[in-house]
């Protein structure tokens, strides 16, 4: 069947296959690569995504229908897949989350390095304490993390990729936030500029 955009995708038609994976595979691959960080997790959440799509493209009436259903796929894949691998104590958050303080049961003020960020100086070195910040998430918050702020999926798209509810999302990205941005406090403060 074609959809509005003229994509037909058999299963046992390779020119819609192809054409899944150059209208596709890029992008998916992209999430996938930010979400599992290693390639070949990220090749084969892809590959099957690709694949579900293909078996289901008579489904779906529309362009954007159809890249918004094989983004989820990607996304879950990808976190499947990274769940898989990845064994993390999550009780490592509770460290990092900034005390409350005992007085008015708000978070302790952390000094102000925002003015910074923008410094040329220290872009190759945010970037790299970004990525570890975010590499020692536990699957589920990282997940949660890239596709909300990086990727401006809806948090209703997260839980159904997650298997979670709506709540659980809003706390999963809450906590990985306050995560990185510990870590990014950490780096400043060790650099003299928090």
């Amino acid at each position: 069947m074609d959809d509005d955009s003229g994509l037909t995708a058999r299963p046992d038609d390779p020119e819609g296959v192809e054409e899944l994976v150059e209208r596709y595979g890029d992008r998916g691959y992209r999430l996938a690569l930010r979400i599992t960080g290693r390639e070949e997790d990220a090749a084969e959440a892809v590959e099957h995504a690709l694949q579900t799509a293909t078996r289901a493209v008579d489904a779906f009436t529309g362009e954007s229908e159809l890249g918004s259903w094989i983004d989820r796929n990607v996304a879950r894949a990808a976190y499947q897949r990274r769940e898989r691998r990845q064994h993390v104590d999550e009780s490592v958050l509770d460290e990092v989350v900034p005390p409350l303080d005992a007085d008015d049961r708000h978070f302790a003020p952390m000094g102000d390095w925002s003015t910074r960020i923008d410094e040329p100086m220290l872009q190759g070195e945010l970037r790299g304490i970004l990525i570890e910040a975010m590499d020692a998430l536990p699957a589920d918050y990282r997940t949660a993390l890239i596709l909300y702020d990086v990727e401006g999926v809806s948090k209703l798209d997260i839980a159904e990729v997650l298997a979670v509810d709506v709540p659980a999302v809003s706390f999963l990205v809450h906590r990985a936030r306050l995560f990185v941005r510990k870590r990014l406090f950490e780096y400043f403060e060790s650099a003299g500029v928090a």
